[in-house]
């Protein structure tokens, strides 16, 4: 054994080590989003059966700013130890298209996946003034009128914008974006009419749909969701490639023992499957998943390579 060898194999000796007896001590997962949001939810509700089967404590803090930047960071900068992950969402994959090089990490570099702990899809909104009540109807009628037809989002190069970037590509139709600091204030101008058109999650517009408030038009994703079961899929639609729904992820620090991370990912996946976490998670619309980190990380490749494809046709630029 030349002494290159010897010395990485001293060096792997304490990773195993720890490995084989993860977790010895607390858990911290950096939720990079202020509290109530959905990432925040979601680790909410496993941490305590995460605490339970691991036998140590599974901490959550919350680092929000910079659209998610900061929390990611101090993720990124942890020991790769299996002791810090990064819970986020669909930002974490976004982020890299949006802001390239500026980015304080470099997320295909700096972290591997650990699990997609849900899924959810988007749902199109529209106010009951606008002169169509499906999809069919909708395109018709930005079609016979370009640029006429707004919709709201959450601002520049967040997932509600992208959604309708990938809406007018496919569907080769033109609508007038309208950015808005958050999805809330976005969803108030939609009910008052202000905009016409919005991607949001279920958990919130669900009840202003079925209030009459508001129409649903089409859902993302590859199946209808048992929260809004009559909302048809752009899929089913032929409209194939809007393929806009959230992921909430773990990730953690490039480099953390693949054994502590497959440990943590398989209690994730049986957390999933207890009946009374699955029905709470499916009653808020998210679909619960618990993959592989090696799943995991070859869905976080290819996300950031399709929105890097994505915001660089539409040219969307962040705020």
């Amino acid at each position: 054994m030349n002494r290159r060898t010897l010395l990485a194999s001293l060096t792997a000796l304490p990773c195993a080590a720890r490995a084989a007896d993860y977790p010895d001590h607390a858990v911290k997962i950096i939720v990079a989003f202020a509290p109530g949001g959905g990432t925040d939810i979601i680790t909410r509700i496993l941490a305590p059966e995460l605490t339970a089967a691991l036998g140590q404590s599974v901490i959550i803090e919350n680092r929000a700013g910079a659209a998610s930047t900061v929390g990611t960071d101090a993720v990124a900068k942890s020991p790769p130890d299996g002791y810090t992950l990064l819970a986020s969402d669909s930002t974490f994959l976004i982020n890299p298209g949006l802001f390239g090089s500026r980015l304080p990490y470099d997320t295909l570099r700096d972290f591997t996946g650990v699990t997609m702990m849900a899924s959810a899809p988007v749902v199109l909104l529209a106010h009951p003034s606008v002169p169509f009540n499906d999809m069919p109807g909708l395109i018709a009628y930005a079609k016979a009128h370009p640029g006429r037809l707004n919709y709201g989002s959450g601002g520049n190069g967040a997932g509600t914008h992208l959604a309708g970037e990938l809406l007018k590509q496919v569907a080769g139709i033109d609508l007038t974006h309208v950015p808005y600091r958050g999805t809330a204030p976005a969803l108030n101008d939609l009910l008052a009419g202000n905009v016409q058109l919005l991607f949001g999650g279920i958990s919130s517009g669900r009840v202003h749909v079925e209030s009459g408030a508001l129409k649903a038009l089409a859902l993302t994703g590859a199946r209808r969701n048992g929260a809004m079961p009559t909302v048809p899929t752009f899929d089913e639609l032929g409209l194939v490639g809007v393929n806009a729904e959230s992921w909430w992820g773990l990730y953690a620090p490039a480099g953390s023992p693949p054994a502590a991370l497959a440990r943590f990912s398989a209690e994730v996946a049986k957390a999933m499957r207890k009946p009374a976490v699955a029905q709470r998670l499916a009653d808020l619309g998210y679909d619960p998943v618990g993959n592989t980190p090696t799943e995991h990380t070859a869905q976080l490749r290819a996300m950031v390579a399709t929105w890097v494809e994505v915001i660089a046709k539409a040219g969307v630029k962040p705020d």
